[in-house]
């Protein structure tokens, strides 16, 4: 079978509270929408109930105290974890430890040929997590948990991390910056406001320089700019690291209508990102993907985006219409500018 898909209805009991855009309803649409789609029963794709991670498995990436401290909050009933935009509730730590859990499981079964790929519809998301502190609605980095389960437990040398939410994956950089056997590839939206982290000069230390690589682009970049960004960038470089596994974050915050993040793709835009992740995984590592869920919060497009990525995934087929909005020529032009550098600066450690 192509794809699993990983889910449990104990990710609906995270609750952050009225109002907040992380909610339960953003995997309701998703399922909603993965059912009226008929993938699930074209026999490419399962639906799987993970099973929580093992304090063994966290501890890989996330300090003990961390853990605990976030098992402590939840079991007086929740509270904030934070700055303020990180809120859990008393079944948010069981639901944190399932989506971990979820993306140990997912990269087993990838790695031992059950499946060709997998797609985690995880909350709460991960890539803002540090190994010790709770951020931007992330609790544990569930994407660092699975790539350190590879390198450490099924051995592996050389895993891929493509990063496309809106937002900079601040944790997931800071946890491999010093280490070249994980190789992460952030696209996202100017970074100055929110996490702070991103720029292009961040390219890792000691043994991972060159192993971080960073494209910030303007608000409002659209699809031709995003696609131009992965030809120019992802493209060459990861096919030059020859990873032999490709993990994805996969925040659908950059469509044009999300009151969260920036930036203007398309549903189309991310089809297409899609089929280029797929086809990258094909040349490089026998088509071991596995994705997890990060943002967006679109409710009247993320379960058709979804959707369409895990048709993608499962080589099934899905149909998207969706316009592909223009940037303006500013944006162009500054978009341009950081393709530029960024190619510049990778320069020094990758053929570009």
């Amino acid at each position: 079978m192509n794809t699993a898909i990983y889910y449990s209805p104990k990710f609906l009991e995270h609750n952050t509270g009225f109002d907040h855009p992380e909610s339960p309803r953003r995997l309701k649409v998703i399922i909603k929408e993965l059912k009226q789609s008929g993938l699930l029963n074209t026999g490419n794709c399962a639906l799987i109930e993970p099973k929580p991670a093992s304090l063994e498995d966290l501890v890989l990436v996330h300090e003990p105290d961390y853990i605990k401290m976030v098992e402590q909050t939840c079991a007086r009933g929740g509270g904030i974890l934070d700055l303020g935009d990180t809120v859990v509730s008393s079944k948010s730590c069981e639901a944190a430890f399932l989506a971990a859990g979820a993306l140990v499981e997912a990269v087993n079964m990838v790695a031992n040929g059950e499946f060709r790929n997998a797609f985690a519809l995880v909350r709460p998301p991960g890539h803002h997590a540090g190994a010790d502190y709770a951020w931007g609605f992330c609790l544990f980095n569930n994407i660092a948990i699975a790539a350190y389960y590879l390198l450490s437990r099924l051995n592996l040398e050389r895993v891929l991390i493509i990063d496309i939410d809106a937002h900079h994956g601040n944790g997931t950089q800071e946890i491999f910056y010093d280490t070249n056997q994980v190789l992460y590839v952030s696209i996202h939206e100017d970074p100055r406001d929110f996490p702070g982290t991103g720029f292009t000069d961040e390219v890792g230390e000691g043994e991972g320089i060159g192993y971080t690589v960073n494209v910030p682009l303007p608000f409002r970049s659209n699809d031709e700019i995003y696609i131009r960004t992965f030809n120019e960038i992802v493209t060459p470089i990861s096919q030059q690291f020859k990873p032999q596994f490709i993990l994805v974050s996969a925040g659908f915050d950059a469509h044009y209508s999300d009151p969260v993040g920036a930036l203007s793709l398309s549903m189309k835009g991310y089809e297409e990102i899609f089929t280029k992740i797929v086809t990258l995984a094909s040349q490089l590592c026998e088509k071991k993907i596995v994705a997890a869920l990060e943002g967006g919060y679109s409710l009247n497009f993320l379960g058709r985006m979804a959707t369409s990525a895990i048709a993608k995934m499962a080589d099934a087929s899905y149909e998207v219409e969706d316009r592909s909005p223009s940037s303006n020529p500013k944006v162009i032009k500054k978009a341009e500018q950081v393709i530029e550098n960024v190619k510049r600066i990778q320069s020094s450690f990758w053929k570009l």
